[in-house]
């Protein structure tokens, strides 16, 4: 019994003693003098709440993102089409949550079958990579507008978008497809347990495949976002000079709003989570020490709901930096009472800022003209 990975292999666990029935296989670990076992009784409490509140809050906020896009934002631009499948992507993830609430409350019990278990833990890798892809894909389309003004306006089109948004599905899509294999559902006691990974005999081969999509999910693509918001705040404070403020243009101040929230993205939801998930696979590999295995799953276990939580995030994206995004919202869920208005400008569709101010200018100086007309009536009569 001191070697785990023989225990979890050949163990009959249905015959198990209470005690080490309720022992996962995929926890034990040769301590040298007994077996280790992980204290897990903080997540029955941690991702049943933290799901269920990300599950919540993502759902209203994708929802009304999603409405959004379709009825107030047409016709689209190129960070229209990455925003909008970012937040199809939120959603579809959220929408899974309540299994997972309902799985964890129960303590580690799947009564939902091995194709949702698959599907559900799918969900979660697909959200995470895909976010990280599109949020990789907006940034570098600001950066391009900001770097390259005029010739980006050639190279970013919505087709263009578009075209990359099906290249980013069929990516992430391919490289999660082995994770279906991977992932499964075992017996223990009474409960069936839904895997985060594998079979304890498949591990080590779960952990090469993971770390290599890890590499090219979110290795890559966060080196690119960094390189470009690097070359992005070069071009933004190069002709500022010392001492004198210059005020930021509209398109400056959304792609500064832009570089903070995607930061702030990948510093409380992705980073965290790759070190800590990538230091516990690496652990369990090596065999460590019973202490050490104990923090290190911890951590793990912690940074998961924060993984998470980059659905209910990214709609601040498009609140702060989305093109037009906040004025339209805020439109939309005015409620003012309806007025009786006789102005010819009422009847004029809005189209821009500047269009609508040389209309109320052209109306102004009609009704100057008329007054003027009437007094010089008057004084002539």
């Amino acid at each position: 019994l001191q070697d785990w990975k023989f225990l979890s292999l050949n163990y009959d666990y249905d015959r198990a003693p209470v005690h080490l029935a309720h022992i996962l296989p995929e926890l034990w670990n040769s301590t040298g003098d007994g077996q280790c076992v992980h204290d897990e009784e903080f997540k029955y409490i941690l991702l049943p709440v933290s799901y269920g509140i990300v599950s919540i809050l993502g759902l209203v906020l994708n929802a009304v993102a999603i409405w959004m896009f379709i009825a107030k934002m047409r016709p689209w631009n190129a960070t229209t089409v990455f925003m909008f499948n970012l937040a199809i992507s939120d959603t579809l993830y959220v929408l899974s949550l309540p299994l997972l609430v309902y799985y964890y409350d129960n303590r580690n019990h799947w009564p939902f079958g091995k194709a949702l278990c698959k599907l559900v833990r799918f969900l979660f890798y697909s959200n995470l990579y895909s976010s990280i892809l599109f949020l990789t894909c907006i940034s570098v389309q600001r950066y391009l507008g900001i770097c390259y003004p005029i010739r980006s306006l050639q190279w970013i089109k919505v087709k263009h978008a578009q075209a990359v948004c099906v290249g980013v599905w069929a990516v992430v899509t391919s490289c999660l497809i082995p994770n279906l294999v991977f992932v499964t559902t075992s017996r223990r006691d009474n409960d069936t347990l839904c895997h985060d990974t594998t079979k304890p005999e498949d591990f080590d081969q779960y952990v090469y495949y993971s770390s290599s999509v890890m590499i090219l999910l979110f290795g890559i693509p966060f080196l690119v976002i960094v390189v470009c918001y690097c070359l992005m705040a070069k071009k933004l404070v190069q002709h500022r000079l010392p001492g004198v403020k210059v005020k930021l243009s509209s398109s400056k101040r959304k792609s500064i709003r832009m570089i903070i929230v995607v930061l702030v993205v990948f510093a409380v939801s992705f980073v965290p989570f790759h070190i800590t998930r990538t230091l516990y696979y690496t652990f369990r590999l090596l065999d460590a020490n019973c202490d050490t295995l104990n923090a290190v799953n911890f951590a793990y276990k912690i940074t998961r709901p924060l993984a998470s939580s980059n659905s209910c995030i990214d709609p601040l994206l498009y609140f702060l930096a989305g093109d037009h995004y906040r004025g339209k919202l805020f439109r939309a869920f005015a409620r003012k009472k309806p007025q009786k208005h006789t102005s010819t400008t009422m009847l004029v569709p809005q189209t821009t800022e500047n269009g609508l101010s040389l209309i109320m200018n052209k109306e102004m100086n009609y009704e100057t003209s008329r007054s003027g007309g009437r007094q010089m009536l008057e004084s002539s009569t």
